[in-house]
């Protein structure tokens, strides 16, 4: 059978065939740091204070008895270290003006990555069990993450009894230390939402790693999951929990790429907070040769203004 001359596997320079987009699927959500509220720092040791009532109980005087004030507890101040989040890049002019496949400018194209990179950094430093430090000439200051706070109303995995959360302590918070993990059972998160509501606070989230949303998706609590279908309609399996009922309210079930494994968190959303020192920003860096250099900056730090409004399960995840 005759065939062409000339085939394309033996010819040259022949245009290549390049798909001119690219393809990223890095996750960018950040669901704590969305749910916090915003405020403003004005020192690298961010402070604020929180107060409790007394405890409820009988109250009756007698008719015509004299006054009998006594000492009144005073608010407890906390504190957390704002920390210093950054990228840097450096484009060569060259490299700025070849064209290039799937974007104009490299400038553009870095800078946009590094500021999706850094919120997801700030969303790991605030939901993990990081301890919080001043710093120092040769080290950074850190926050502490969410984990470290919670030590009044802490739950240990069942049939677990090791593992340690001093909370903040001496104008720092520790990092909690784990004992061995358990499977995440609905009973030990029971205990914890009871825990924190019983100090006041409506923890109306729960946020979970992957491992341990598997073992929430199968709590009785969970609400019911299925969908109506009508006619011919095909019906749609859902394999999943966003709700769970509990005695103590209706709660969010929020996954976090960023947690780890071994805790799981009820929170009140409107007790965390981040408070920004300096908001991220981008800023070019001096020149050098033939070269820009740009870097994204920001400090923050984790506010809880009440950790009693939380409560978590630690050691699980096993």
């Amino acid at each position: 059978m005759a065939t062409a001359a000339n085939l394309t596997y033996s010819g040259n320079k022949i245009a290549e065939d390049f798909h001119n987009t690219i393809y990223d699927i890095s996750p960018t959500d950040t669901p704590f740091v969305t749910m916090a509220k915003r405020f403003k720092a004005q020192n690298t040791l961010h402070q604020w204070t929180y107060d409790a009532l007394n405890a409820a109980g009988t109250n009756a005087a007698l008719e015509g008895a004299d006054a009998d004030p006594t000492a009144r507890a005073q608010p407890t101040t906390l504190g957390n270290y704002c920390q210093i989040l950054k990228k840097e890049v450096s484009i060569s002019g060259t490299f700025e003006a070849v064209n290039k496949y799937g974007r104009k400018s490299e400038v553009a194209y870095q800078t946009a990555k590094m500021a999706k990179e850094i919120k997801r950094d700030l969303e790991y430093a605030a939901v993990r069990n990081q301890a919080s430090s001043a710093g120092g000439a040769t080290t950074a200051r850190t926050m502490a993450g969410i984990e470290g706070w919670i030590s009044g109303n802490r739950v240990l995995g069942t049939g677990t009894t090791s593992g340690t959360t001093t909370g903040y302590t001496g104008g720092i918070v520790g990092s909690p230390t784990d004992g061995s993990t358990t499977a995440f059972i609905e009973a030990d998160l029971k205990t914890a939402l009871s825990l924190a509501w019983a100090d006041g606070g409506d923890p109306s989230v729960i946020m979970m790693s992957a491992v341990n949303k598997k073992a929430f998706s199968g709590f009785t609590g969970v609400a019911t999951r299925f969908n109506d279908v009508k006619g011919a309609t095909s019906a749609n399996i859902i394999g999943s929990a966003d709700v769970y009922v509990s005695d103590f309210g209706v709660h969010k079930a929020v996954l976090n790429r960023y947690m780890r494994d071994q805790a799981v968190l009820c929170l009140d959303p409107d007790h965390v907070g981040i408070a920004f020192l300096r908001p991220f920003s981008k800023t070019p860096l001096a020149r050098t040769g033939d070269s820009e250099r740009f870097q994204i900056i920001g400090e923050a730090t984790l506010v809880v203004t009440n950790p009693n409004a939380h409560a978590k399960v630690q050691n699980v995840g096993g």
